[in-house]
């Protein structure tokens, strides 16, 4: 079987392209969709996404506010920007990047977002609802995984999914979403991880393989089956003598190695990334119908 790459610029693309129709009945309403996205410190990798997240904005036309502060903002002063965003009518959307310093308690500032504005999906009032299936703001990473599933023709009902990592942005959401009762999803899923034991013999058994474990080409060919699925989330900066930055992104699947054993494979960079992104634009115009709806 001839593996497939799975296009997540191509994807990516379709998703904004069907929001331009509901952008454009909110603005006969008079509303324009607005994210503000809140950015603590100086972090390159943080300052990229963000300025990402502000070119998709203005592709679409949405309102978009970047709010920059030093490293050293009190935790106070974050949580009073988070309110006096909370009650601004022009905004729909409300992120704040992570990470933020380490002397600011990221749950209480997530805790402050009003959960409506959530554009994220990780207030706990959003991810008691992704848990009961009710969900309408996803996370973007988990959402934008099954959306490149659902573009994909790939049906995960009844198939073994392997998650290697578990952390509350992609590894519990994803495994939460593919086991709903939904179209995609009614998987059978196992989340591994760093601490899990014969590692190799849980990612044998997967039909669909998400790697989100944060480790440079971690997944290589001997721990996985046949014409399985792979879904690298991972974006990982390793040395490369070779490129003008001095790095190459690679993810945490040892993509070459991989590509023979794969049915469908997603590359780092183009797959997973371009979603995460194109899901949060989908989140803000979300939002903003739902606001609306209800002023």
């Amino acid at each position: 079987m001839t593996t497939q790459v799975i296009d997540g610029k191509q994807i990516a693309k379709d998703v904004r392209k069907k929001l331009k129709p509901r952008i454009a009945a909110l603005r006969e309403k008079g509303i324009v969709p607005g994210l503000a996205v809140v950015l603590v410190g100086e972090d390159p990798a943080s300052q990229t996404y963000v300025n990402s997240k502000g070119k998709a904005c203005e592709r679409l036309k949405l309102y978009s506010e970047t709010i920059r502060k030093d490293a050293n903002i009190t935790q106070e002063e974050l949580i009073e920007i988070i309110k006096s965003l909370n009650a601004n009518d022009k905004i729909h959307g409300i992120l704040v990047q992570s990470p933020v310093p380490s002397h600011i308690d990221e749950l209480a500032v997530t805790l402050t977002i009003a959960p409506e504005k959530d554009v994220d999906g990780f207030h706990p009032y959003n991810v008691g609802m992704m848990l009961l299936g009710r969900g309408a703001l996803l996370p973007c990473t988990p959402n934008g995984i099954l959306k490149l599933l659902e573009e994909s023709q790939i049906d995960p009902t009844g198939k073994e999914v392997v998650i290697v990592g578990r952390s509350n942005i992609v590894g519990k959401p994803v495994a939460a979403l593919l086991m709903q009762k939904a179209k995609i999803g009614n998987a059978t899923v196992t989340v591994a991880h760093s601490r899990s034991i014969n590692l190799a013999e849980i990612t044998k058994r997967a039909d669909i393989l998400i790697a989100a474990i944060g480790m440079p080409e971690f997944i290589k060919a001997d721990m996985l089956k046949d014409d399985v699925v792979i879904i690298d989330v991972g974006v990982n900066r390793v040395d490369d003598s070779s490129s003008e930055k001095g790095y190459k992104l690679v993810g945490d699947v040892d993509y070459e190695g991989c590509f023979e054993k794969a049915s469908y494979i997603t590359p780092v960079p183009g797959g997973v990334g371009p979603m995460t992104i194109s899901m949060l634009m989908e989140n803000t115009v979300t939002a903003a119908e739902k606001i609306s709806s209800v002023m």
